[in-house]
């Protein structure tokens, strides 16, 4: 049944609509699993999942006990303009959670976007990397939340899960706010920006049937993965490019590296040299990877999770 969210009207007779697909089972008793995605609008690798999801959920309703609502495109315009935040108001929609319904545009669709997820059992936030990196299937905890969120993040079928320091967490994301209202919410991300990735996506749909399964309301049956690693901030470690210039990869992405191993080149097209060789620090897991090649001074080449064993 297809829900609308919010809606407001915009100029030149345009129309702002938020939709939710919300899902039945044959048994409405049962818990309600919120599945969002869309926030970003350069940040697809979710719509893929929403699609997954609701299809495998509609073709077996007799083995769905409860509800799951599904919110494919909470920015819909960004999403239309390919555009990472919302076009004609300069700001990044997860910057502006839980909103006002007194506030502005944004901010009143923030607000009613967090009043029709609250109450859910569990929510999952689905984000893609954005187009200058690509990530493997995480799920990403901050310190404040772990003690209730780290028993289930396992269930989504990620790679690993990044428990964040609470100085870092940013009090104005959707994940944040539902968290403060009591309905846990779990921030996946995973791929690269304006792409689809069609195995991520199929895993975490299967994940997220999993997860649903855990509270009660699926005996469809899933895939279940192996279990994840769990990482906090100091068995993380960042590679910056110290030169400007074209970064060309020399490691495979989510693989396992050694201690000093070249991961990429920094080439300067102009003079046909060499600026940098990159290589790791530290052996670990390769779970970010530098997609878009052109680097400054400062740029993020990749992420290693170290002590992978």
């Amino acid at each position: 049944m297809i829900q609308t969210v919010f809606s407001a009207e915009l100029p030149v007779a345009e129309h702002l609509v938020i939709k939710k697909n919300r899902i039945e089972g044959r048994y409405r008793r049962g818990p309600r699993i919120a599945v969002v995605t869309g926030t970003h609008g350069d940040e697809l690798e979710g719509q893929y999942v929403a699609y997954e999801l609701a299809r495998q959920l509609n073709a077996h309703l007799d083995a769905l006990h409860g509800v799951v609502d599904i919110y494919p495109a909470v920015n819909p315009l960004g999403i239309n303009s390919i555009e990472r935040g919302v076009p004609g108001f300069d700001l990044d929609l997860n910057r502006t959670f839980p909103g006002s319904h007194d506030g502005n545009l944004t901010q009143a669709l923030a607000a009613a976007v967090i009043d029709d997820i609250r109450g859910a059992d569990v929510c999952v936030d689905i984000h893609a990397s954005n187009i200058f990196l690509r990530e493997m299937p995480q799920v990403r905890v901050n310190e404040l939340s772990a003690d209730q969120l780290l028993p289930i993040a396992p269930l989504l079928n990620v790679n690993f899960i990044w428990v964040h320091a609470s100085a870092t967490v940013l009090e104005s994301t959707l994940a944040y706010s539902l968290n403060s209202v009591g309905t846990p919410c779990l921030v996946v991300e995973m791929g690269v920006g304006m792409r689809i990735t069609e195995d991520y996506g199929a895993r975490l749909a299967e994940g997220l049937l999993r997860l649903i399964a855990h509270f009660g309301g699926w005996d469809g049956g899933f895939v279940e993965s192996p279990a994840p690693l769990i990482s906090r901030d100091g068995n993380v470690c960042f590679l910056n490019a110290d030169k400007p210039g074209l970064f060309l990869p020399r490691a495979q992405h989510a693989t396992i590296v050694q201690k000093n191993q070249l991961i990429g080149l920094i080439v300067n097209p102009l003079t046909g040299t060499v600026q940098q060789e990159v290589r790791t620090p530290q052996g670990g897991l390769l779970f970010t990877l530098r997609e878009y090649p052109i680097v400054y001074p400062g740029s993020l080449l990749a992420r290693i999770l170290g002590d992978v064993r």
